[in-house]
């Protein structure tokens, strides 16, 4: 496991994540800590994250997100070489939607 984002400062931020208990929690914490185009980042990257791990193709996320192929291949490199962060969310929402 990559240890590169290990650091006591983080903790707090990570921990803070951990606490939200509901979307309405969660989505007032971001738009206090996130400018909007930091939040449409993110939200760009899972969603490209989604359509790799669902096996779409380039050509197709680009035109339905409008990120760039730089974008992409970048999301594409941690769903390869990560640590497995995007799959435990996306199994996680997978379990919860199909219970």
């Amino acid at each position: 496991m990559s240890n590169k984002f290990d650091d006591k400062s983080l903790d707090l931020l990570y921990n803070a994540v951990l606490n939200l208990n509901t979307y309405e929690d969660c989505k007032s914490f971001f738009e206090d800590l996130c400018t909007i185009p930091e939040i449409k980042a993110m939200s760009q990257r899972l969603t490209v994250a989604k359509m790799l791990h669902d096996k779409c193709v380039y050509s197709e996320i680009v035109a339905q997100t409008g990120a760039s192929t730089a974008t992409i291949s970048r999301v594409n490199r941690s769903l390869l070489y990560g640590n497995n962060g995007y799959e435990k969310v996306f199994d996680k929402l997978n379990k919860k939607n199909a219970g």
